[in-house]
């Protein structure tokens, strides 16, 4: 489990393809001291579990899924890439719980300037959207984020100068491909709707406050 708060950055140092899947070598900006091998790390939002270890930096391997579901499909040799390290239960929660599985892949629309903050536009495909809401928390390439507005198709998010130096965020241009994973809660809560006539993406509903009291959520 994540947090969605950027340790700092690193950048893929190789990529070998092993079958269907790959095998990346990760270097760090910053020392991976405490670092273990079987260790969780948060690679641009993606979950990779450490199977080699090195002063500043480390090995992980990434399965067909995930390759299918990330950026990593079309991933090159010197791209930068956020890290983060597991969550400690020990650990502040800054930002919002992010699992590191990825939902899907969105790409940068548009970026403008706005007083000290980027304005960013994300195109999305329209079956994340029922899983985004407005204020609410979204990762994008690992970075918790507020959403500021959303439509079926996009939303858009403020990045100021502390989080655009520190990720990738800020160099990401338009066009560039981004891992989008959305609020786990609102997942949750549908799975646990299906039973009561609930059909995701529908826009049809059996549910009121009278079958959520029921349900035990009021």
């Amino acid at each position: 489990m994540f947090t969605g708060i950027i340790e700092g950055m690193g950048a893929l140092a190789s990529i070998q393809t092993t079958g269907e899947g790959r095998r990346l070598t990760i270097h760090s900006d910053f020392d991976l001291q405490e670092t273990r091998i079987g260790d969780s790390v948060a690679v641009n939002g993606v979950c990779l579990t450490v199977t080699g270890i090195g002063p500043k930096r480390f090995l992980a391997d990434v399965s067909p899924e995930t390759l299918a579901r990330s950026t990593f499909m079309k991933a090159r040799i010197g791209d930068r890439v956020n890290l983060e390290r597991a969550l400690r239960l020990s650990d502040r929660l800054g930002g919002h719980l992010v699992s590191g599985h990825i939902d899907g892949v969105g790409a940068v629309h548009r970026k403008t300037k706005k007083g000290n903050a980027w304005i960013v536009s994300i195109n999305i495909p329209e079956s994340l959207s029922r899983y985004i809401i407005q204020k609410g928390s979204v990762a994008v390439d690992g970075v918790s984020l507020t959403v500021n507005q959303m439509t079926a198709t996009h939303f858009e998010v403020s990045i100021i100068p502390h989080t655009a130096g520190l990720t990738t965020v800020g160099i990401k241009s338009p066009g560039d491909a981004v891992n989008i994973e959305t609020d786990m809660i609102g997942k949750y809560v549908e799975r646990f709707l299906l039973p009561y006539g609930h059909k995701p993406g529908s826009g049809a509903s059996s549910v009121d406050m009278s079958l959520l009291a029921r349900s035990g959520f009021l």
